[in-house]
């Protein structure tokens, strides 16, 4: 459904990014939900993590906010990373709509910060659950859409309160994404 299959890795990242520092941006639009983690300190290791290692997902909502959580094995030794869900930042072409929101797919991206070159990639399907926490958190959006000010002081009050691991003690949805690592097309058995 959406371009970013179009992506490539080891070229340079094709969308904008505004905050270029470590860390996840979690945005939904016309093209369907994404993930993307930028890492200014990576190595094969870490890439290799992104693409087939295990991950867990989870989201978190609190006073109409919706927190995207993820802990990658690999990447992170410990603890979770968080990323604050707005519509804010996509253009109004580009909003989520009917058809993006039917795509229960969702795209990760590792991206390194200082090259903003995609280092690895993966596509997880979204559990109908998870798909349905987003689609309320879309709609309430467009139907009234954050004033920024109150949206970083609303945001910041929940992270004054609780750390990701507590959100995700919270959390309302997880997916937890298994160990994928391809076998070699010798080693796979015919039938």
């Amino acid at each position: 459904m959406s371009n970013y299959a179009n992506f490539q890795v080891g070229e340079k990242f094709p969308l904008p990014i505004k905050n270029q520092q470590d860390g996840g941006l979690f945005q939904i639009d016309a093209n369907g939900c994404m993930f993307i983690l930028q890492l200014s300190r990576h190595d094969v290791i870490a890439a290799e993590a992104f693409r087939t290692g295990k991950m867990e997902l989870a989201l978190y909502e609190q006073n109409g906010l919706l927190f995207f959580l993820y802990q990658i094995d690999g990447i992170f030794k410990e603890g979770w990373g968080d990323a604050p869900f707005s519509l804010l930042s996509i253009k109004p072409e580009l909003l989520p709509n009917e058809k993006s929101m039917a795509d229960n797919t969702l795209h990760l991206y590792l991206v390194d910060t200082t090259l903003q070159i995609l280092l690895a990639q993966r596509d997880v399907p979204i559990p109908a659950n998870f798909m349905a926490i987003l689609q309320k958190h879309v709609a309430a959006q467009m139907e009234s859409p954050y004033d920024e000010a109150a949206l970083r002081l609303a945001i910041q009050t929940i992270w004054a309160q609780k750390s990701p691991a507590q959100m995700r003690e919270a959390a309302s949805s997880v997916i937890e994404v298994p160990l994928s690592i391809p076998v070699p097309p010798s080693k796979q058995k015919r039938n």
